[in-house]
């Protein structure tokens, strides 16, 4: 029987065989070769070629007289060949390492960076002569091969965070921009609502029509959605807000000046031009009432009419009977006036003057009065009924 003829021999054998082979296999090595030129292209004899791998110096050799440079046994993986000469100075050369290379001419150059103090120098304290071989490593372009972000990268990344900081303040801002709209709606509604709904029970209503039918009215809310019936509701303003301007005041009389006070509207009320022949108490006189409330209602035009009926409960007759709109314009108290005769029965005064306002005691007129398109929005009106007494 052989060496090789019994089975375990041969498992043996056949393992280390195979150990040995992987082993080479995980060991193999390559050579980094090329040569150094002076910047005429003349072969530079002596210059100190050193190899670096992640900062630290792998390898070290000088250039024979052709210049060349051989570097054996390097493992794969990126390197910096630094080149250097007292005379001719110096130059990098990145290389990615993967199979035996030649880096070909590496040509010196005068302007080369400050050589960094020797190890032997940073551990014993003392200067040691700065010799060409020392040269700093950290350029942009070696840094970049090691793995490290370039400036590139960096400026995008605080660009990015500089976008993303003002997004989140442009989105602060809004908030608190909502904020400040809501504090103003709680304190006045019709900073957003502009609609001001008049109901029957003497309510007011402050809100957004959503939808609205002949039946019911969906009115949008600081508190909800309300439903409102349409039979409750008497009128409906749109109101206009306006900002207040600030009168301007001179210098000189500020601190003795005092505001002009606001204008009164005139308030609903029963009135006459003759105050002596009229009593409302007494039994026999003219006594002009509103009967129901004023209906206001759009034609197709844009005109708003408003129209309602007038009842004389009075003990006389009244003549001349009219009804003096007085139109609320803006809240700074700029107000119109308009009027409307009642449409009454017809009298012939003494004068040859014939007239259809009057009103029998007892007797109702019905009025409209017909607000043309170009006369403006109106945030509100009151009225004054006025009529004369002949008989």
């Amino acid at each position: 029987m052989t060496l090789l003829q019994s089975p375990q021999k041969r498992f043996v054998f056949a393992m280390v065989i195979f150990m040995f082979i992987g082993g080479t296999s995980y060991a193999k090595t390559y050579t980094l070769n090329g040569r150094v030129l002076d910047s005429q292209g003349d072969k530079v004899k002596g210059a100190t070629l050193s190899l670096f791998s992640d900062g630290d110096l792998i390898s070290e050799q000088e250039t024979s007289g052709n210049g060349k440079f051989k570097f054996k046994k390097i493992d794969q993986g990126n390197y910096v060949i630094q080149a250097s000469h007292s005379e001719f100075g110096s130059k990098e050369t990145i290389v990615d390492l993967t199979d035996d290379k030649d880096v070909g001419n590496i040509t010196l150059s005068i302007e080369k960076p400050d050589p960094p103090k020797s190890k032997e120098s940073l551990v014993s304290g003392s200067e040691a002569p700065l010799q060409p071989r020392q040269v700093s490593v950290t350029v942009p372009q070696t840094m970049e091969a090691m793995g490290s972000p370039s400036k590139d990268f960096i400026l995008n990344e605080l660009n990015f965070e500089i976008k993303k900081l003002s997004a989140e303040f442009k989105h602060l801002s809004q908030e608190m921009d909502d904020l400040k709209a809501l504090s103003k709606m709680w304190v006045n509604p019709l900073t957003i609502y502009s609609k001001e709904i008049i109901l029957k029970n003497g309510s007011t209503v402050f809100g957004k029509i959503i939808y609205q039918d002949d039946k019911s009215l969906k009115v949008e809310t600081l508190v909800g959605y309300l439903i409102v019936d349409r039979a409750q509701v008497v009128r409906i303003v749109d109101n206009v807000i306006t900002e207040d301007t600030q009168e301007y005041v001179p210098e000189q009389i500020r601190d003795s000046y005092t505001p002009p006070p606001m204008p009164k509207l005139a308030q609903p009320k029963y009135t006459s031009s003759n105050n002596s022949a009229r009593n409302a108490s007494a039994k026999f006189s003219a006594n002009c009432v509103l009967v129901g409330n004023i209906s206001e209602k759009k034609d197709g035009q844009g005109n708003i009419i408003f129209e309602g009926e007038i009842k004389n409960i009075g003990g006389r007759r009244s003549d001349f009977v009219k009804v003096d709109f007085v139109f609320r314009k803006n809240w700074s108290g700029e107000t119109k006036t308009l009027t409307t005769f009642v449409k009454g029965s017809y009298n012939t005064f003494d004068t040859g003057i014939v007239s259809d306002a009057s009103l029998l005691p007892g007797a109702v007129g019905r009025f409209d009065l017909y607000v043309p398109q170009d006369f403006g929005a109106f945030i509100g009106y009151s009225y004054v009924i006025d009529w004369e007494e002949y008989q």
